[in-house]
């Protein structure tokens, strides 16, 4: 029995939900995938799926190898990658997604040094803040900011930023500074539109244990931006990322808020559809960018 090709064939199944999608995906016979996972459970001695007319699902051996075998998996496709990328010059269009704000603060002054590095590479870098599937548009890379990393794509964290509640001087001054998350209620914030309870915000303290509050409401937008400009102005309590912010923050024309408590961090990832053969500008722009944001990033420095 071929092992890498059995534990193939069984991460497929897992991931795909059944034998047939696996088969499509693998392009080979349900047969031949039914024959893989029954000889890799009769090598080990243990039933790794349960099966039913409609689905499978793993059993507790079955959850056990399934990691392990994608962990070997990826290794041996970074391995193949490496060598393909190393033996192949970068060349060609490179088709970028990014959200809007990062992307103009932070990702257009990189642009200008990754060309004169790979003069062979055409960059076409679109910004948007619309969810993209990138393989069904077109996209070689994805540049994504979030909490929950992808459940589609393989992920590689370039850098993480804070997230962090803050108002203007003059907002405070004139309604005061909150001592606790509760007291956010009888306050004017501002909303992000697209999280999933925009009032209710989730605070962590020092042990990392969760408050959740529902707070008051002056303004809702999907813009940091916008967000940022209505503090700035001293009309509201935002809370937003340290990306947007830091410089506020420096300059003093924005204040944090609430020191013994904190918002949970997002991170800045880079996404692609596949660690097997990727292409080598793909791989030179990944570590390209996560060597730029390596150790402390720019935006969280002197906050």
């Amino acid at each position: 029995m071929d092992r890498l090709r059995a534990f193939e064939v069984f991460a497929a199944v897992v991931s795909r939900g059944g034998f047939a999608r696996a088969a499509d995906a693998l392009d080979t016979s349900p047969a031949n995938v039914t024959r893989y996972v029954s000889e890799l459970e009769g090598h080990l001695g243990t039933r790794l799926l349960n099966r039913t007319s409609r689905r499978v699902s793993l059993t507790e051996a079955g959850e056990a190898l399934y990691e392990r075998a994608r962990a070997i998996l990826d290794d041996v496709a970074e391995a193949e990658a490496a060598t393909t990328a190393s033996a192949a010059a970068a060349q060609g269009r490179l088709r970028i997604n990014a959200p809007l704000v990062f992307g103009i603060r932070h990702l257009a002054p990189l642009w200008p040094r990754f060309m004169a590095l790979h003069p062979n590479v055409e960059l076409d870098i679109a910004l948007t803040d619309r969810v993209v599937d990138i393989v069904e548009e077109g996209y070689d890379l994805g540049i994504r900011i979030s909490r929950g990393g992808s459940q589609s794509y393989v992920s590689r964290k370039l850098a993480t930023s804070r997230n962090i509640l803050c108002a203007s001087p003059t907002y405070l001054a004139k309604h005061g500074v909150p001592d606790h998350p509760a007291a956010l209620a009888d306050h004017g914030c501002v909303l992000y539109g697209y999280a999933p309870e925009p009032d209710v915000w989730t605070f962590l303290d020092s042990t990392g244990s969760e408050t959740r509050v529902r707070v008051g409401t002056r303004l809702r937008t999907n813009s940091g931006d916008t967000a940022r400009a209505v503090a700035l102005a001293g009309e509201a309590i935002t809370w937003q990322p340290s990306f947007l912010i830091g410089e506020d923050l420096r300059a003093g024309t924005l204040v944090p808020l609430l020191p013994d408590w904190r918002l949970p961090d997002i991170d800045i990832l880079a996404l692609y559809a596949s660690r097997r053969h990727l292409s080598a500008k793909v791989r030179l722009m990944v570590d390209f960018l996560a060597d730029a944001f390596r150790g402390t990033p720019p935006w969280e420095s002197g906050i």
